[in-house]
């Protein structure tokens, strides 16, 4: 009777250990998602253009206008406190009005609003330094007036930036 019982036991771990190790996992990776969303924290969020020098050099100036000239770069950085390795972020990027196209690099994950006023950016990458950044180039057919930019990580907004893209005389 106890080589029965033993052999009961042992064959219900055996069947339902898969199932208990399963839930264990993904319990220890919601908790570490978790930790992982809570230490994320921001020091310093900006939005700026970047100007590039006579010798290629470039340099991020913080403003909340943009000219509207082919080819000049906007965007955001954000430093992370404390923050190493990869993260990923998804940014909304709010036009006033539908430009002529849409164009993204690499191959981003990017999708657009039903309207095409709306784009959104999903994009992994490693923090240096704990700063993740994201920049836009003015084309031809983009629209003047306000924009806005909102940052989020693992669905919490962890920035937004509020800015124009004014005509140039």
């Amino acid at each position: 009777m106890r080589v029965w019982a033993t052999t009961l036991v042992l064959a219900s771990f055996w069947l339902t250990s898969p199932l208990i190790t399963s839930v264990l996992a993904d319990r220890a990776f919601a908790t570490s998602q978790e930790r992982n969303s809570k230490l994320i924290s921001v020091t310093k969020a900006e939005f700026g253009v970047e100007r590039v020098g006579a010798r290629g050099n470039v340099t991020f100036i913080p403003t909340t206008r943009v000219p509207l000239q082919e080819k000049r770069r906007y965007g955001w950085r954000i430093q992370l406190k404390d923050y190493k390795g990869e993260v990923t972020w998804r940014e909304v990027l709010r036009l006033p009005k539908q430009p002529e196209n849409w164009g993204t690099d690499n191959g981003e994950n990017f999708s657009l609003s039903a309207n095409g006023t709306e784009g959104v950016t999903t994009r992994t990458q490693v923090a240096q330094n704990g700063m993740i950044e994201n920049f836009w180039t003015i084309a031809p057919g983009d629209p003047s007036g306000k924009h806005k930019i909102e940052v989020y990580i693992d669905n919490r907004r962890i920035a937004a930036f509020e800015f124009e893209v004014v005509r140039v005389k």
